[in-house]
């Protein structure tokens, strides 16, 4: 809003020019989601802390977790104002990767929160059940694919993407019904992995800031031609515009950081593990750069793979010898850690800096071609 208000002014004030600067507004972004995430943080706690809106630990996880029961949970609420604060202020929103990473947010984070009501207010285990949350995942990868498709501002590399350490060499899907189903798998996969992650204190939010200031870089450079045709890559016109939002990004997830960071004075529940991830996957998708996406989300493929290694293994053995076996001591993988006796702090801090090596990996897949 500021963005449209202030720019067509600055025939009159001329300092309102600084507002045509996606750096500045990057910056800007940035800022005010922290102070927004510090500000509303402490009053945010209280009241979910009023309506006992409380987590509830699963009866099958590391007993340590126990004295967490209770702890204000739902703090998606938090991330999701702290990042659409600042890009409805200081984003073009006539901008189609822009609106494209707001219908994201909104739509899954309408699902994170039914799934922390149900579980946090209505006390159902289970929250909303499995199906319906890969039915919203699923309907959502739907109507970006279908957008991307048909929007004219999206029509030049509408079905291709790029591919690591290949240059000038594209995949290019060519039929709808094969790409759609790719941005579903895609959103899917990404929005169920941070939501494995985020089992420790700052483990996910942590992690997804790392991811985030990856593709700031990323989508600063597609969005100028002279970046990049150096580093040949597509050049998206109007994608530069996603700084500012994954910038609001970093700032709204390390701000929640701040109340997050062991021990935990609140959590961000599905309202925000399942909206995080599913943005990721469409920052990747609209910047056509899925694939790297196991590099730059490295820990949280790591953990969705632990999983579902964990459960195939499992099924195989109890299949064959009537008796079900494991691969790690418990999945997601920090649990695994965590039984081997290491220290929350120790296996966060561990991730975090794995992550950072994945998001150092993905920026040298630029210049290794």
């Amino acid at each position: 809003m500021l963005y449209h208000f202030l720019v067509p002014l600055t025939d009159y004030f001329t300092p309102f020019n600084i507002f045509k600067y996606i750096t500045f507004r990057s910056s800007m972004a940035a800022i005010s989601a922290l102070t927004i995430s510090f500000v509303l943080g402490p009053w945010v706690i209280s009241k979910l802390k009023a309506l006992s809106i409380g987590e509830t630990i699963r009866e099958t996880g590391p007993g340590t977790h126990a004295v967490k029961a209770g702890t204000p949970t739902m703090g998606g609420v938090l991330i999701i104002l702290s990042i659409l604060i600042p890009t409805l202020l200081l984003a073009d929103l006539s901008n189609i990767y822009i609106q494209l990473l707001i219908l994201t947010t909104v739509w899954m984070g309408i699902i994170g929160f039914i799934d922390d009501y149900l579980k946090s207010i209505k006390k159902r285990k289970e929250g909303l059940i499995a199906r319906y949350k890969i039915a919203g995942q699923v309907s959502l990868g739907l109507v970006l694919g279908v957008i991307i498709i048909l929007h004219p501002d999206l029509q030049q590399f509408k079905m291709q993407t790029t591919l690591p350490f290949f240059k000038n060499y594209y995949l290019n899907f060519h039929e709808w019904w094969i790409y759609i189903p790719f941005v579903i798998f895609v959103i899917t996969a990404t929005s169920n992995s941070v939501n494995l992650t985020d089992g420790l204190d700052g483990l996910a939010s942590g992690l997804m800031a790392i991811a985030a200031a990856v593709f700031v870089f990323i989508a600063y450079v597609s969005g100028r031609a002279d970046f990049s045709n150096y580093l040949g890559i597509f050049f998206l016109p109007g994608s530069g515009e996603l700084a500012i939002f994954i910038s609001a990004i970093i700032g709204a997830v390390v701000g929640f950081l701040w109340f997050n960071a062991r021990p935990a004075e609140i959590f961000m529940g599905d309202t925000g593990s399942l909206t995080l991830g599913a943005i990721l996957g469409a920052i990747t998708i609209l910047l056509k750069k899925e694939f790297l996406l196991p590099f730059a989300g490295g820990v949280f493929i790591m953990e969705s793979i632990s999983v579902i290694l964990q459960v195939q293994y499992f099924q195989y053995t109890k299949k064959k010898s009537g008796t079900g076996k494991r691969i790690f001591k418990m999945a997601p993988l920090h649990h695994h850690f965590e039984l081997k006796g290491w220290d929350e702090n120790k296996i966060v801090i561990r991730f975090w800096i794995i992550g950072i090596m994945f998001a150092l990996l993905t920026l040298t897949t630029f210049k290794i071609r």
